[in-house]
């Protein structure tokens, strides 16, 4: 009980003290405005203006608290991810999936993020930010149970999905599932389960050390022969290329708008 009185003492002392010094503090004010900004076009996909904000952001910062901007910068990108979070779990992504994303954040964070290298890493992390909103949007198809289908391969991606499986989950025949399916969405099933294992699989060979072979597993790709072919037709570049050389950009699947203005 001492020990948590003591605490808050501490604390309040230390926000008086911060008050005092409230003329340190010049250009608050923008600071929030360039985060409401920056959570805006995170939450929009607009990936080249969000690196363009929290570069101004970092730039505060770093008039604010000088030499000790990074280890100030590095709490905020954690503060950040948490905020991005729970905007997911406002948009009915599932609390595992928010949490999860959360955690992998902070591990970003904590262990992939160089000093040396920190503006470079705003950049990755909001491109983490935007890729993960924009694989968990909902659809706008005009098949609901297309939609569903998405949403459910987002959420349960790294399960052994199949277009069997699938179907019976949302009981209805797989000849139908994928009719309609090609129909809405301008490629099959299976393509569309691969093209989003390849995007998701990104992330763990950016960000992670696991092998290749794990993540070609963790993703159910029969072998990591096979993960490496079907990566390489979707980005371009082998898997441990795409690890080794950090400038290729992610890969991510876009609809023909041909195919969307004739459904």
């Amino acid at each position: 009980m001492q020990l948590q009185h003591s605490m808050s003492e501490a604390i309040s002392k230390r926000y008086f003290q911060e008050i005092d010094s409230m003329n340190e503090y010049e250009g608050v004010e923008e600071f929030f405005t360039l985060e409401t900004k920056l959570l805006f076009e995170v939450y929009h996909l607009e990936a080249p203006k969000a690196k363009k904000t929290i570069h101004e952001i970092i730039d505060l910062l770093t008039v604010r608290f000088g030499k000790k901007v990074i280890k100030i910068v590095r709490s905020y990108f954690k503060t950040l991810s948490s905020i991005v979070a729970r905007k997911l779990l406002d948009n009915q992504v599932p609390a595992k999936k928010a949490f999860a994303f959360n955690v992998a954040c902070v591990d970003m964070i904590d262990n992939h993020m160089r000093d040396a290298e920190f503006l470079q890493f705003a950049d990755d992390l909001v491109d983490f930010f935007v890729n993960f909103i924009a694989d968990r949007k909902q659809p706008m198809f005009r098949h609901q149970t297309v939609n569903k289908v998405i949403v459910y391969i987002n959420d349960e991606l790294e399960q052994n999905l199949t277009v069997e499986s699938i179907a019976a989950h949302f009981k209805i025949s797989t000849s139908h599932l994928s009719r309609i399916f090609r129909e809405h969405v301008g490629i099959t099933l299976v393509e569309y389960l691969n093209v989003r294992r390849v995007e998701e699989s990104q992330y763990y060979l950016r960000h992670t050390n696991k092998s290749i072979t794990s993540i070609s597993a963790q993703f159910h790709f029969c072998n990591q022969s096979y993960f490496t072919r079907i990566f390489k037709k979707y980005t371009g570049v082998t898997p441990k290329h795409f690890r080794d050389e950090l400038h290729h950009e992610f890969y991510r699947f876009e609809i023909n708008e041909e195919t969307y203005n004739q459904l």
